[in-house]
């Protein structure tokens, strides 16, 4: 009997990563999952992240630090710049400068060394908020690089692959599919602004996308919300 694929999965702890690793896993593949310390504000998705991996049968979880929050110009980095309660026209200050591009490269390297050509990411480009490393040209880009870059592709010993399984679908349809493979939901941490113990704002962007999701997935949402908030 052969030996089941690899894949590294990158690993938020949030709704989309998480629906990612049980889509991976579904597919058969021996999961390696990865999360970051970049110097987000909401590090409860961590623990959340930890948490998962060992639910999804994950063969080895990593928490990779990187210094992004060194950088600045981003709401999630630095505490001068207030997460918005409020959608803005373009490209939100949640953005991350390179955030996927740095995680994909780190995720690639993680693969190239435990022998694996496939890598999982949970973007998504219709409910989402605008961010541009979260785009198909961008997964498309970046796969051709990876091809290019890397010392196993150029030496034919195969190709790399970059599955964004989430890519084109709406909030509900992720939801969807994660309940048909008995994703707890509760574990997941999506708010920008959770506080230590993974309990969202329920304000800001990406608690208003969680919410409307599971309205319109017609599922239950089991989102834990800070005392004295109110769901959006």
């Amino acid at each position: 009997m052969s030996e089941p694929r690899k894949a590294v999965v990158l690993l938020s702890g949030g709704l989309d990563s998480t629906t990612t690793l049980a889509i991976a896993r579904a597919q058969g593949f021996e999961c390696h999952t990865v999360s970051f310390d970049y110097g987000q504000r909401h590090t409860a998705e961590l623990s959340a992240g930890m948490d998962i991996a060992k639910a999804h049968g994950s063969a080895e979880h990593r928490i990779m630090r990187i210094g992004l929050g060194g950088l600045g110009g981003s709401a999630l980095t630095d505490r001068a710049i207030d997460v918005p309660d409020e959608p803005a026209e373009g490209i939100p200050v949640t953005y991350v400068p390179a955030r996927n591009t740095v995680f994909l490269s780190v995720a690639l390297g993680y693969a190239e060394v435990i022998g694996s050509f496939d890598i999982f990411i949970g973007v998504n480009a219709v409910d989402y908020s605008g961010y541009p490393d979260c785009r198909p040209e961008f997964v498309e880009a970046f796969e051709n690089l990876a091809n290019l870059a890397t010392k196993a592709a150029v030496e034919g010993s195969g190709r790399f692959s970059v599955h964004a399984p989430l890519l084109h679908w709406t909030k509900a349809e992720i939801i969807r599919r994660g309940a048909e493979l008995g994703v707890d939901y509760a574990h997941t941490v999506s708010c920008y602004r959770a506080d230590q113990e993974g309990r969202a704002c329920g304000r800001c962007d990406a608690c208003r996308f969680r919410a409307q999701g599971f309205r319109e997935a017609g599922v239950e949402d089991p989102t834990r919300y800070q005392p004295g908030v109110t769901p959006p």
